[in-house]
């Protein structure tokens, strides 16, 4: 059943696309294939990727002058909470969410047409590297640097939680200059360094880059890229929200059909009044938080005012609802729930781990103070 948000009623194309990308993923990232995947060292099924990229899943969001469909972040949200129920392993967020609203928010149309088309196509993987060893996700803390030469920019500085940036072809780099920060682009494969990190979410890769006199492309003009970065972030929070939704739903969904099969003293646990209400206590929470995310890509797409608002409102919300529901789809299941052979734990990881991706409930809550005029 597709289930459109209170308020944001889906058009008809938007649910043939969920149909569409529900179908495509159920078939090719079923629990078996998320679980064979993440065993291999680029942590992702190449084949998907290029399926998807022939079903013109990555260009979603990208103009059609830049080589993509010329749709927008309502029709990406579909994908991206998709995604996120499936438990998609792979650079889709990184790549086309949060590097490609980087180079979209940007404005400088020669970058766009240089890397905005290879990254539509599939035919690359962009990777946004902006936290430092703080963790921070803004630019208040930015130590590495980015100096001209004769021959052009070069880069020196190490960067930390790369979200695939051990696979990355294109690395946008945020750095330092003499003027401030300035947004780079690095070929993956030219004078930099990077390793795999072991973290909680085995199907989110990240990666330590470091960066030795690399070297660089700026984009856009030197010490302006704060407006741009800033946007793009708040762009890929809300994209985030609807993808921890997308979780959330699934985490529900087994909950339920578990509490229907499991039986105890004779009964379905279903039946039980506290497993009934937890599970409708859920229902109700992913159902606002559904409103939420919605109501932060809905205002990213029409470039509305209030998206630094919505955007942490929906990814502080989302972040909390996704644990809750992700803790209480193990705590239903009982002990099963915490093996290897159950998806409950996969879940669960991935729901705290993408609970600190852009910055965690708190930091955000802070920021939608500050944005409000609290």
């Amino acid at each position: 059943m597709v289930v459109s948000a209170p308020g944001f009623a889906s058009t008809e194309d938007q649910d043939e696309l969920r149909r569409t990308v529900r179908a495509f993923l159920e078939r090719r990232s079923a629990e078996s294939d998320v679980r064979r995947v993440i065993e291999t060292d680029p942590g992702y099924d190449v084949d998907v990727w290029r399926q998807m990229a022939e079903l013109g899943l990555q260009g979603l969001a990208v103009p059609e002058e830049f080589g993509g469909g010329g749709f927008g972040y309502q029709e990406l949200s579909v994908v991206v909470e998709e995604a996120g129920r499936a438990l998609l392993p792979g650079p889709f967020f990184g790549s086309v969410v949060m590097a490609g609203s980087v180079l979209l928010c940007s404005d400088d149309d020669d970058a766009k047409s240089r890397y905005l088309p290879s990254i539509a196509s599939g035919e690359a993987v962009a990777a946004l590297a902006l936290t430092e060893e703080s963790g921070r996700w803004d630019v208040d803390d930015i130590k590495t640097t980015a100096r001209r030469t004769e021959s052009g920019w070069t880069i020196n500085g190490t960067k930390t939680f790369v979200v695939d940036g051990h696979i990355a072809d294109l690395v946008l780099v945020v750095a330092l200059t003499d003027k401030g920060i300035s947004l780079f682009a690095v070929d993956g494969t030219d004078g930099l360094s990077r390793r795999t990190l072991s973290t909680l979410d085995p199907t989110r890769r990240q990666a330590r880059v470091e960066f030795s006199d690399t070297p660089a492309e700026l984009i856009g003009v030197e010490g302006q890229a704060t407006p741009a970065l800033s946007h793009a972030l708040d762009i890929a929070a809300a994209g985030l929200a609807v993808e921890q939704v997308g979780g959330a739903q699934r985490c529900l969904e087994l909950a339920v059909e578990y509490a229907k099969t499991r039986k105890q003293f004779g009964k379905p646990i279903g039946s039980f009044q506290a497993i009934r209400h937890k599970c409708a206590d859920l229902m109700l929470e992913i159902e606002c938080a559904r409103g939420v995310a919605q109501y932060a890509v809905q205002a990213a797409a029409t470039g509305a005012d209030e998206l630094p608002a919505a955007a942490s409102l929906a990814k502080a919300y989302c972040s909390e609802t996704y644990a809750r529901a992700a803790a209480a789809n193990i705590q239903i299941h009982g002990g099963i729930g915490f093996t290897w052979e159950h998806p409950a734990h996969m879940y669960f990881k991935r729901a705290k781990s993408s609970g600190l991706l852009l910055g965690d409930a708190a930091y955000h809550r802070r920021l939608l103070a500050d944005r409000v005029g609290l």
